[in-house]
């Protein structure tokens, strides 16, 4: 095993070994880092969402690529459901308001609920669902967006996201990011949320209009957003940093020590099983 991630000179290495690497364990693998590695049989992606790998060139060199659906999806609705509690009782800002000495000397802002609200679902997958168990729990009312109906869920469907956007009072984001998913969440959207309806997303930075969004959270015409994921990540923009209605985190949601086991245990058992010549448990191509 070589851990190119960790390499002191990538180059060097990939021109030492890479005409010998049969697998690749994890993502961030591109067409030129392909053909670095003619050798190559599999890429076995930790996470769900695949698009740091690019599945068409794999797919035309006969490159298997797998994933880890499934095993991470209570660990990232549990975030989720912790994101919008964070936000609608402004945590962060409570625990900073006992931290710097403040109660006593002044009073906390009121907050408010989760209970009765609508919160839209755009991406009603398999994580999506189980944001949506949840939400109901908290006795919000649940719709969706996506490409298709779903005859056998319970829940209103949307065939606009401006439209859902416009009748929700929470919009969380978590369908997988792709070129034609790019700033879907546009100005247009948010306008539709208004400035007491938030926003969350789980999903990708990259499917956010990140500059309108801080346009609009800046000046009031959004309420609020919680943000796992960002543009350039690591790079969270000053803009965002420095709001007091938002609630950031760094890219965190499955990052339990639960879920992390198990989508390793998957990706290694989708290596193995390809090296033994199986079937591959969770096939993306």
């Amino acid at each position: 095993m070589h851990e190119l991630f960790r390499a002191s000179d990538p180059e060097a290495l990939l021109n030492d070994v890479g005409p010998r690497i049969r697998g690749v364990a994890g993502g961030k693998v591109s067409a030129k880092l392909m053909d670095r590695l003619p050798a190559l049989e599999i890429i076995s992606n930790s996470g769900v969402g695949y698009d740091s790998i690019d599945v068409v060139t794999a797919k035309a060199r006969n490159i298997r690529v797998t994933n880890t659906p499934n095993v991470l999806n209570d660990a990232v609705a549990e975030s989720t459901i912790g994101l919008m509690i964070g936000l609608a009782h402004r945590q962060p800002q409570a625990d900073r308001f006992v931290r710097e000495g403040k109660w006593g000397t002044s009073q906390f802002p009121h907050t408010t609920e989760l209970v009765g609200k609508t919160v839209g679902i755009f991406g009603l997958g398999r994580i999506g669902k189980e944001i949506a168990n949840r939400a109901q729990a908290m006795k919000m009312r649940v719709v969706y967006f996506g490409r298709n109906r779903q005859p056998r869920t319970p829940y209103i469907y949307y065939d606009n996201l401006i439209d859902m956007a416009r009748d929700v009072d929470w919009l969380v984001v978590i369908a997988p990011g792709s070129a034609s998913t790019n700033r879907i969440i546009s100005r247009e959207v948010m306008e539709a949320l208004g400035p007491t309806g938030m926003l969350v997303n789980m999903a990708r930075g990259s499917m956010v209009d990140e500059e309108a969004l801080i346009d609009m959270l800046s000046t009031g015409r959004l309420g609020g957003a919680a943000l796992d994921v960002f543009q350039d990540e690591p790079n969270v923009p000053e803009g965002l940093i420095g709001l007091d209605n938002v609630v950031l985190s760094p890219h965190v949601a499955s990052k339990t020590l639960e879920t992390r086991t198990a989508m390793g245990e998957l990706m290694i058992a989708n290596l193995k099983a390809h090296f033994a010549g199986e079937p591959l448990l969770t096939p993306v191509v």
